[in-house]
């Protein structure tokens, strides 16, 4: 029998070995998404509405776009999972405590050779033995592992009668110095517990920052398209200077210089037209990206942005109170507090494990003896009984492992608690200078508005000297130039103290809020 055996072995390990080596390499390029990779549950379905479009063209508001993109982005949905992971590991954790039900069936039986010790012939002895135990057993949160369970065993030999025996057992532990208490043994549910909760701060400041990037993403399109209007204008405008220009040239009014002149200046808006144009499309497949307006990736689409850039820009006021807010409500400095108390939760826990372990048992039990299955039971009653009680002790020489762990749990907590100091520091800037730059924007606002309004009144002043021959053209054109950029930069203001705003508002951790967005 033992050689079949090891042939048996020996065959279904070569066979494993063939099996692994026959098998083809994975191509990474053949593992695509299915249906049931994505069923988890029916709380975080993606069912995102069809967008209302007229044909490749989508009309939105600003509100209309962060509120599409949080329906359908994809990078979203999947950071929108992180809170469903950590709540299993919550989970799991409580699990430990959870009552256990266990259960075992056996079977033997056994033929051995015995000598009389009368005759000292030899005989053989034939002996089956059949039982069975259920039971439940649990771990409590003191320290105290309890067990209950029910046993029957049945032994019939060819040299005593059948014998059935029935046993009622109940055997408690409890830990006394290391793994005693609630404070040790709910660490980890309570850490699982923080977990779960940071990686809720982790989504909000996650969906904070996406909502930033997309409604500054639909400011910079805005932008993009009002500098288009804006060269366009300055194209047309350059392009009827240059028919005049040419006009009085063949009159003879100017020099074939001017000519020159004016034509290279229509070549110069027809060449900025095109970067801003570039600029325009880059803007939209970025924000059409973000809006995931075709849900198999495609960029083909046209956006018609409603939303204006004109806002009230008054000066700020309370820079403090707005500190105050930060430090209460931006989710990394709340994950940061978070992880602290994760951090001190863990040194309790490492602190007990430099302690000794002392274990306290007992275990009584009921036994019933009978020739029936039945009998068996009834007779637990009677006045059969055992008994047992102890200590188990057991330490590491040295213990060296569990001053290790405390050590390590120490200096992060102490790191914990430095990085939480450190993250306020920044909170205070990051609110500073982004108010600084909300004002710096607004100031601009009224400065840019001035420039392009006394430009426009140079460059109407050098168009009457040109016509009675008081100036050149090359003048006008570079008066023209310089009013072009002022009008770009006035747009630009106005874009720029909008992306300040979301900026100052991520800051504080109230651009949802603000937003009307709840999580």
């Amino acid at each position: 029998m033992k050689p079949s055996l090891s042939i048996l072995l020996a065959t279904a390990l070569l066979s494993g070995c063939a099996s692994v080596s026959q098998t083809p390499p994975l191509d990474p390029v053949s593992v695509t998404p299915r249906d049931e990779d994505r069923s988890v549950t029916p709380y975080i379905e993606w069912n995102p509405r069809p967008l209302a479009r007229s044909g490749d063209q989508l009309t939105l508001s600003v509100e209309e776009a962060i509120f599409t993109a949080l329906e359908r982005n994809r990078e979203l949905r999947i950071q929108t999972l992180e809170p469903v992971k950590a709540g299993a590991f919550e989970l799991i954790e409580r699990g430990q405590f959870r009552p256990e039900l266990y259960g075992v069936l056996q079977a033997g039986e056994e033929e051995v050779s015995e000598n009389s010790r009368a005759t000292g012939e030899q005989f053989s002895v034939t002996g089956r033995d059949a039982g069975g135990e259920i039971g439940i057993r649990q771990s409590l949160a003191t320290g105290t592992d309890i067990e209950l369970s029910i046993e029957q065993d049945r032994s019939i030999s060819s040299r005593t009668p059948e014998q059935q025996e029935a046993r009622l057992g109940l055997s408690v532990t409890q830990s006394l110095l290391r793994g005693f208490g609630p404070a040790v043994n709910l660490a980890s549910i309570r850490q699982a517990q923080l977990d779960t909760l940071a990686s809720q701060y982790e989504l909000r400041g996650y969906t904070e920052a996406f909502v930033a990037e997309v409604e500054s993403a639909y400011w910079q399109y805005v932008l993009a398209r009002e500098e288009i209007a804006i060269f366009e204008s300055s194209l047309e405008l350059a392009r009827r200077e240059r028919d005049e220009i040419e006009g009085r040239i063949e009159v003879g009014a100017l020099s074939q210089t001017d000519g020159a002149l004016s034509r290279g200046e229509v070549a110069r808006r027809e060449s900025a037209l095109i970067d801003a144009r570039a600029y325009l499309d880059e803007q939209r497949f970025r924000l059409v990206r973000l809006l995931n307006a075709n849900l198999d990736g495609s960029l083909d689409f046209q956006i018609l942005a409603t939303s204006q850039p004109d806002v009230d820009h008054e000066p700020l006021h309370e820079i403090e109170a707005r500190i105050e807010l930060a430090l209460q409500k931006r989710p990394d400095l709340n994950e940061a507090r978070l992880r602290l108390a994760q951090d001190r939760l863990q040194t309790a826990v490492t602190k007990n494990g430099l302690l000794p372990r002392l274990d306290l048992f007992v275990t009584l039990g009921k036994t019933g003896y009978a020739d029936t299955f039945l009998d068996s039971f009834e007779n637990i009653q009677e006045d059969s009984y055992d008994v047992t009680a102890g200590l188990r002790f057991n330490q590491f020489l040295g213990n060296a492992a569990a001053r290790g762990r405390d050590m390590l749990a120490r200096a992060n907590r102490a790191q914990a608690a430095d990085a939480v100091l450190n993250h306020e520091q920044i909170v205070r800037l990051d609110v500073r200078l982004a108010a600084n730059e909300v004002e710096r924007a607004r100031q601009q606002i009224e400065a840019t508005a001035q420039i392009r309004i006394h430009l426009e009144e140079t460059v109407q002043g050098e168009v009457e000297r040109l016509e009675v021959g008081s100036t050149t053209a090359l003048q006008v054109a570079e008066a023209r130039r310089d009013l072009l950029a002022s009008r770009i930069q006035e747009v630009e203001a106005l874009i720029s103290y909008r992306l300040a705003l979301i900026d100052l508002y991520l800051a504080e951790g109230s651009l949802l809020e603000r937003r009307g967005i709840s999580l």
